[in-house]
């Protein structure tokens, strides 16, 4: 049988995982909302100017 609780307590993460999630958090990334919302305040501005 597997120990589950032993297992865990040997585990140690990856340090190539650690350093890229921390190089992916550190960083400003334009997710679809952001996308949206500057569609919509485009469009708003694009019909006050008509």
């Amino acid at each position: 049988m597997i120990d589950y609780e032993e297992e865990l307590k040997k585990f140690e993460p990856c340090k190539d995982v650690n350093d890229a999630e921390g190089a992916i958090y550190d960083r400003e990334l334009t997710d679809i909302l952001d996308v949206l919302q500057d569609m919509i305040r485009e469009n708003k501005n694009n019909k006050r100017t008509r």
